[in-house]
């Protein structure tokens, strides 16, 4: 079960982390945590380009599940950005949505990665979500090293909505993620060596 791959990544005994994106359904993954991993701190990658939905769901989990989220934002503000670089870059703006990525994604991900460094990384992926992650498993090596966790890998959208209902999680409907702007593309989290 997605618990017992918890557990069974915390008996590895080595430093530990989860992610989340407090995107749709994430509160499947970060109940998880609450319930068998309380201590393991959670990273959110705050890009700033969050909806109002997004950060009102992320704030009911954070004290409905009493979690420990550790917050990463860019070192630029969205705004500032967005004069900058004349607002959010489009996927076929290929160089200009790559540094884009990389200032309001990778690199606050890698001030947690530098900060709390983790060899075990529980997340929330699913195979059925990007072509990229049927290439995965349920435990494979990041590019960086780390033994990445998936407990959640083989659910389907039916698993993860059964489970939303069963202990009534708050989902954020209206979720955006600048850096993917489209379902079925990857973040850069899980990309990124």
């Amino acid at each position: 079960s997605a618990g017992e791959i918890v557990c069974w990544a915390l008996a590895l005994q080595r430093p530990t982390i989860a992610t989340t994106s407090f995107g749709t359904n994430a509160a499947v993954m970060l109940h998880l945590v609450s319930e068998h991993a309380p201590a393991v701190p959670t990273v959110w990658v705050d890009t700033g380009y969050n909806l109002r939905d997004t950060y009102i769901v992320a704030q009911r989990l954070i004290d409905q599940l009493d979690l420990d989220v550790r917050v990463y934002s860019p070192t630029m503000t969205s705004e500032r950005r967005n004069a900058l670089m004349g607002g959010i870059p489009t996927v076929e703006d290929q160089e200009r949505h790559t540094e884009f990525t990389r200032q309001v994604k990778l690199e606050p991900f890698g001030r947690a990665l530098a900060e709390l460094q983790p060899e075990v990384w529980l997340t929330g992926i699913r195979r059925e979500e990007t072509d990229f992650r049927q290439g995965l498993d349920v435990v494979s090596l990041d590019g960086r090293g780390i033994i990445k966790v998936a407990p959640l890998f083989h659910w389907s959208e039916d698993d993860v909505q059964d489970y939303m209902e069963r202990y009534t999680l708050p989902t954020a409907r209206h979720y955006f993620d600048p850096t993917k702007v489209h379902d079925g593309r990857e973040c850069g989290l899980h990309t990124a060596a």
